[in-house]
């Protein structure tokens, strides 16, 4: 054996351990420049962006449970840019080409790993709204294009063409199409926060918005009260919840959102696989579990349960897309939250509510939005409240002057 090999054997530490990653709790300051409430992938990233390139230190992350202990763990790693609309194609093609370097950024590995996606058109009327999505992501510089069952066929050669006597037609083949570990995004950016002096307090619960004069000014947690210069709100599957502590009545519906996977197999399937007619989505993990997921549930519920209905549902529809799994056997399967607007649009920027800022809204979609997110979001506050062109589309007063951001034809089963 190797001395360099046996002498880390002998340690009683190894030697990366003495590199901690984030740092032991410390107590709550009185006063920090910024509170953000919500320690998963979005508000570790504001953080990370604010200390990083505005130089904005004395930050405080607030998280009732763990970090990424919400949405962020519980959601399926996708990553993509094909949208609907000019503002969301422009919005999440950011996200992704952040996506692509986080992990030299962070000297971290997030498992980034471009896979493509493909999703599949059984109608005609599908078709032409494949045709519309790809010249609006080509005109942005999206990766995107219209495909024939052949060229299906040849990515994706044991995907039954004829799913639930459906046959496909066509797809939209999403070449920028991705995944990335969610954890590991999550850890990386606290990582960063972090070692520039942000403070991240897990198990500290905001029960309170101190309010004066029309004013944030601090918060009330289980921990003691904090003032602050400003607070962002980042807490996905609470929004509306936590928005009513500070007065604010938000255009949101809470869903469940279930998934599910099953044992590993030997690699097969590399492309992301949609269909929005069976309402279903199939991919398969690096590990080689396949994971299966689908719409929010029909119901609002603040819960993270899952249900056999869906699971049956859910699971018939893959396996039509792919009879052979029916002899596959599943792991486990799990939910989360959903904040869902009127046009499947996130909520960001400014609030009623001076020095208060709004991070809500994001449906399926919060986890592939997380650098982008974060990014604006910082600018937001370290510019006192001036709102980034690429965010201002989406202020929550659009919904008074009738300026939705309509992206409805964009969900369901291709989160």
């Amino acid at each position: 054996m190797p001395f360099s090999l046996l002498k880390y054997g002998l340690k009683n530490d190894y030697p990366f351990e003495n590199d901690i990653d984030l740092p032991s709790p410390t107590e709550l300051k009185r006063h920090y420049d910024v509170v953000i409430i919500g320690g998963g992938g979005h508000g570790v990233a504001t953080a990370y962006y604010l200390a990083k390139y505005h130089g904005i230190t004395n930050v405080a992350i607030l998280e009732k449970g763990y970090l990424g202990g919400g949405n962020t763990a519980r959601n399926t790693a996708v990553i993509r840019s094909n949208y609907l609309t000019s503002e969301g194609v422009k919005f999440y093609k950011e996200s992704v080409d952040l996506f692509k370097g986080l992990s030299n950024e962070f000297d971290f590995n997030i498992m980034y790993s471009s896979r493509g996606q493909l999703t599949l058109a059984h109608t005609d009327a599908t078709i032409r709204s494949f045709r519309q999505r790809t010249e609006v992501n080509t005109h942005f510089g999206g990766k995107t294009e219209l495909i024939d069952p052949q060229q299906i066929k040849e990515l994706v050669p044991t995907l039954n063409m004829n799913p639930a006597d459906m046959p496909i037609l066509a797809g939209l083949w999403h070449i920028d199409g991705a995944t990335a570990r969610h954890d590991a995004v999550a850890w990386g950016y606290a990582k960063g926060a972090t070692q520039r002096g942000v403070e991240l307090h897990q198990l500290t619960e905001v029960t309170d918005v101190i309010i004066e004069n029309g004013k944030a000014t601090g918060v009330k947690t289980n921990r003691g009260n904090v003032s602050c210069g400003c607070i962002v709100q980042a807490v996905a599957g609470h929004s509306s919840i936590v928005a009513a502590m500070a007065g604010i009545k938000m255009p949101i519906t809470t869903y469940p959102l279930q998934a599910m996977v099953t044992q590993p197999v030997k690699p097969f399937l590399n492309p992301l696989v949609s269909s929005s007619a069976l309402h279903c989505y199939v991919q398969q993990t690096g590990r080689g579990e396949m994971v299966f997921g689908g719409g929010s549930d029909p119901y609002p519920l603040y819960n993270t349960r899952s249900t056999l209905d869906l699971k049956e549902s859910l699971l018939a529809s893959a396996v039509e897309m792919f009879p052979f799994m029916a002899n596959l056997k599943l792991m486990r399967q799990w939910a989360g939250i959903t904040d869902m607007t009127s046009d499947y649009s996130p909520i960001m920027g400014l609030s009623p509510v001076e020095n208060y800022y709004l991070d809500a809204g994001w449906g399926t979609w919060g986890f592939k939005s997380t650098p982008i997110c974060g990014k604006t979001m910082a600018e937001l506050v370290a510019s006192g409240g001036k709102v980034p062109d690429l965010i201002a589309p989406f202020a929550m007063d659009r919904f008074d002057v009738f300026r939705q951001v309509n992206e409805m034809g964009a969900t369901a089963a291709s989160h």
